[in-house]
């Protein structure tokens, strides 16, 4: 059999999340409903389960199945999305490719729209926060969470589950009234890119000093926080092999 990956895109917006639950419309469910019309007895694995409401523009999927007319299973799939979804690339992948084991780092983008004004379109991608925000404060506040840490604080606990993470990188910019945060791992936990988002808005509003974010990752209480950003900012944008 061969590997075939899926490089894939959707609005978290109509969605209960990536992974399948009972009668709720999920990204695996509607993905593996129109895939299995061409694959049987289909088993996909994903990059990142991202939450309800959490976008993708670059999630990949990797499935086994005999030789596939990649081209037309494309466009039958993408024709059974309904547009909520898109597969935006279906390739042969190499022997032993695995679309959440072969990964190296994944790459998620938040962004603020920081004016008063809604916009009727940004606000569905996009957390609206009137209040003006300090940039150069809420990079401040990512410094000390950048490394190899235990971010039991930032994340949703979950059985069994290590809360040890390396993060890589993460950077907030400001163009014209979005402001955005771009972060990088080889993996996050539960929840922790949104706890991390609503620390540095805090300190952008002013409201807590950029030493916040070094005394919650020390105390190691999920209580410590001040909750998680709305999902409907969150983006994962690339996954790296």
């Amino acid at each position: 059999m061969t590997v075939y990956r899926i490089d894939l895109a959707y609005d978290g917006a109509a969605y209960r999340g990536y992974a399948i639950q009972p009668n709720v419309r999920t990204v695996q469910g509607d993905l593996e409903t129109a895939l299995g019309h061409h694959v049987p007895d289909l088993t996909t694995v994903v990059a990142g389960r991202t939450d309800a409401g959490v976008h993708a523009t670059g999630q990949v999927v990797s499935f086994k199945a005999d030789e596939l007319d990649c081209v037309n299973v494309q466009r039958s799939v993408n024709s059974q999305l309904g547009g909520s979804a898109s597969v935006l690339g279906l390739v042969a992948a190499p022997a032993g490719f695995d679309a959440r084991f072969s990964a190296i780092g994944r790459r998620y983008r938040y962004d603020i729209l920081n004016r008063e004004p809604p916009d009727p379109f940004l606000d569905k991608t996009s957390w609206r926060i009137e209040w003006p925000l300090d940039v150069e404060l809420m990079n401040v506040a990512m410094r000390p969470l950048v490394g190899l840490h235990d971010f039991a604080s930032f994340c949703r606990k979950a059985a069994n589950r290590s809360t040890e993470r390396r993060l890589d990188g993460a950077e907030w910019t400001r163009e014209s009234d979005i402001v955005s945060l771009n972060i990088w791992a080889s993996s996050f936990c539960h929840q922790m890119v949104r706890s991390i988002v609503r620390v540095a808005v805090d300190v952008g509003r002013g409201r807590a000093a950029p030493s916040v974010s070094s005394a919650i990752l020390e105390s190691m209480d999920r209580q410590a926080g001040f909750g998680s950003a709305p999902a409907h900012g969150l983006t994962l944008v690339e996954v790296m092999y």
